[in-house]
């Protein structure tokens, strides 16, 4: 189908998009480069049609009656055809709105000359004919000779090789419309479920979608009116601030349903329509249209305003991870006709901060949802669970060294606008609360108390890394209101502190500024810093600490399946095989010896837990490709594994040190070792290439082992344990 009959075809209400389709998501240069490619003729991909006459809901005012027969729905190439119906037709196309368009991608300017293709930038293109909106020449609302005299009106000479050139260039720019998308096209006899399959599965090939707006697509198969619901709860949520995606909806509803995070197919089939109950009549799980009214009218609002009463959050921007709510609003969905008590609603604050403050869900998401929906589901006490979970993977208490070259981006940022709230701070300068302010002008920034203006003369500049992120670090930031932060000047941080304390004497105290004046001044500045860095980790851990759990409230031991949940850390390393099933002598030794190293880097640091059948993306694979590279089972495996440990190390840190164990997890054996620290260093001896005897030593460096060289080894042996009984 020509690119211009797609089009015409839209106009004529012909070509429709799914209400399960996603809404328009693409950006500027998404747009720049279907144009550019579409310039070279290079190929830009093909459209999924499916003709029906019994179509699912549609996008857009648009209604289908019987009456009009069958039409045409474009599956896949939407972001395309949209794209090119605005940079042609110079308006949004017919089943959009504008509140439908993310990002606006009309405007874009091509030069007539080189073809170069750029959004409109005032230095470059005001007075420089060459420079024409796209959309101007697709309509033929100017041409070559428009701009040949217009070049030479600004007494530029324009010959016939150049004039010629643009024409060309026009042309090619202008034939795109007649550019063909090859079309695939699903049959008319497919049902609706057919048809969000295959476009299912024609996205799932790419990188399109995610899981979360594939499930939606097949949930508005089977409940059509699904989209519209959830959008408009997300705008009514927006309005108070709290800003979410479908996506985030989507995990949501597989969160209540199923207390899962990974598995979005489970939300595919029209089973979920209905409720399910078990052999003796038990509701086990309701239907998706009555869990989403429990979130629509209860549990999502109840959730936002606990957020915003109990942990000070009014906006979701002050919020790093976002998904750390979705446990929360599991919680609530099942306690949707319960009471729950003011020292559990505490809990679920204080774990909500160290979920943002201990990135839980930075990295693999899915599966650790998974796991703390679970806990939601199962346990009596789940957010002291949760938060003994964060406390297994990272400790709790914040040291001052951790402000040390943290910029705004930092969760520790987003703590500190809710503590600095919880204490009823105010803004210097409107002396408003800091809390709840409505109006945009009265919306939170941040603002340098040492105006980067002046730093910048005195050597915290780019120029020098280190000094650049002291100048940025969110210690060197007060929370103003937007209209006090456009006020102020950049007035020396001696004379603006001054002002300030003047005026409102406790406002410096409530957002942790140190009220030493020697400190103000601007030779003092790293001083400045160390010191707000110690007030602010001492207040916030007063603040947490006040969260106060029950007495005897208790976290429990963690299991081996949590630990690999929680992914490699300082103290958890996953090795996939003892031996790589290897016959190869190289090679196995090579492995043993990457094992023994990994053991002594523990044993220098704080200890740690080597597990071996682990991939490193967290998944169990087992032990037998070790069991059979030794023709043995579990007990030759560990005896083999003791001699290689007590070679290395000897048999007294092997007795004093380790501790093996062999766990199944999904119906797979590894084997755990539980090193100690230990109290002199541990040096292990090598080879070189020369044959000859070296001695190495390891030390744990995050979630790796790494090698330090002698020097350093002796510095590092020196400060750890010299002094140690």
């Amino acid at each position: 189908m020509k690119i211009s009959q797609a089009l015409d075809k839209v106009d004529e209400k012909q070509i429709f998009i799914p209400a399960f389709q996603r809404e328009y998501v693409w950006k500027r240069d998404d747009a720049k480069q279907l144009i550019d490619s579409l310039i070279r003729e290079y190929p830009t991909g093909t459209m999924l049609t499916w003709e029906t006459s019994n179509p699912p809901e549609l996008k857009g005012p648009f209604k289908y009656s019987p009456t009009q027969g069958s039409v045409k729905l474009l599956l896949d190439g939407q972001q395309r055809i949209t794209t090119l119906y605005m940079l042609i037709r110079g308006v949004i196309p017919p089943y959009y709105t504008q509140e439908d368009i993310l990002h606006p991608i009309m405007g874009l300017h091509v030069n007539l000359k080189t073809l170069e293709l750029s959004y409109y930038m005032k230095k470059r293109m005001e007075g420089n004919p060459l420079w024409q909106d796209i959309t101007l020449i697709f309509q033929r609302k100017v041409r070559a000779r428009d701009v040949a005299r217009a070049l030479e009106s600004n007494d530029l000479q324009v010959d016939r090789e150049l004039e010629d050139l643009i024409d060309d260039n026009m042309r090619n720019i202008e034939n795109i419309v007649g550019r063909e998308f090859p079309e695939q096209i699903i049959p008319p006899k497919a049902t609706v479920k057919e048809a969000i399959d295959i476009f299912y599965k024609v996205n799932a090939s790419g990188v399109a979608l995610t899981d979360a707006e594939l499930a939606l697509a097949q949930i508005s198969g089977y409940w059509p009116e699904a989209r519209d619901l959830i959008k408009a709860k997300i705008a009514e949520l927006a309005e108070h601030g709290f800003i979410l995606k479908l996506d985030f909806m989507v995990y949501a509803l597989l969160g209540c349903m199923y207390s899962m995070g990974s598995d979005m197919r489970k939300l595919h089939g029209n089973e979920n329509l209905e409720a399910n109950y078990n052999d003796e009549g038990q509701l086990v799980r309701e239907g998706i249209r009555e869990v989403w009214a429990k979130l629509e009218e209860f549990t999502l609002d109840y959730v936002m305003n606990l957020l915003r009463s109990k942990a000070y959050v009014d906006h979701t921007s002050e919020i790093n991870s976002i998904y750390a709510l979705i446990p929360i609003i599991s919680f609530c969905y099942q306690k949707h006709n319960e009471a729950i008590p003011e020292s559990q609603l505490w809990r679920i604050v204080k774990w909500f901060y160290y979920s943002q403050i201990r990135a839980r869900y930075v990295s693999q998401l899915p599966q650790k949802l998974d796991f703390d929906l679970r806990i939601i589901k199962e346990k009596e006490k789940p957010f002291e669970e949760l938060l003994g979970v964060i406390a297994e993977d990272r400790r709790l208490k914040i040291a001052p060294e951790e402000f040390i070259g943290r910029t705004i981006s930092h969760p520790l940022f987003g703590l500190m606008k809710w503590y600095f709230k919880s204490k009823g701070a105010t803004c210097f300068t409107t002396g408003l609360g800091l809390h709840k302010n409505m109006g945009a002008k009265y919306q939170l920034e941040n603002d340098h108390i040492f105006p980067s203006a002046i730093l910048k003369k005195h050597g915290y500049s780019r120029d020098n890394r280190i000094k650049y992120q002291m100048a940025q670090e969110l210690t060197n930031r007060a929370i103003l209101t937007q209209i006090a932060n456009r006020k102020k000047s950049d007035n020396s941080a001696e004379k603006y502190l001054s002002t300030i304390k003047n005026i409102s004497p406790d406002a410096l105290q409530k957002q942790c500024i140190p009220e030493d004046k020697n400190l103000w001044k601007l030779e003092n500045f790293e001083n400045f810093l160390d010191e707000r860095r110690g007030t602010l980790a001492q207040e916030f851990n007063r603040f947490l600490d006040g969260l106060i759990l029950d007495d005897g409230d208790s976290y429990g031991a963690i299991s081996t399946e949590e630990l690999i949940q929680k992914g490699e850390t300082e103290e958890l390393e996953f090795k996939q095989s003892l031996r790589w099933n290897s016959t190869n002598k190289a090679d196995i030794k090579k492995s043993q010896s990457i094992i023994m190293k990994t053991i002594a880097g523990f044993a220098n640091s704080d200890g740690g837990i080597l597990l071996i059948g682990v991939t490193d993306e967290g998944e169990a694979v087992g032990l037998e490709s070790d069991y059979d590279s030794i023709n043995g089972d579990k007990d030759e495996f560990e005896l083999h594994l003791g001699q290689l440990i007590d070679a290395a190390f000897g048999k007294v840190f092997r007795a004093n040190n380790i501790k093996i164990k062999f766990p199944v997890i999904n119906d797979n054996e590894i084997c755990q070792i539980e090193i100690k620290n230990n109290k002199t260093a541990i040096v292990l001896h090598d080879t070189n290439k020369n044959g000859q005897k070296i001695e190495k030593f390891y030390l744990r460096s995050g979630n790796s082992t790494q090698e330090l060289s002698m020097t350093e080894a002796s510095e590092y042996i020196e400060s750890q344990f010299d002094n140690n009984d």
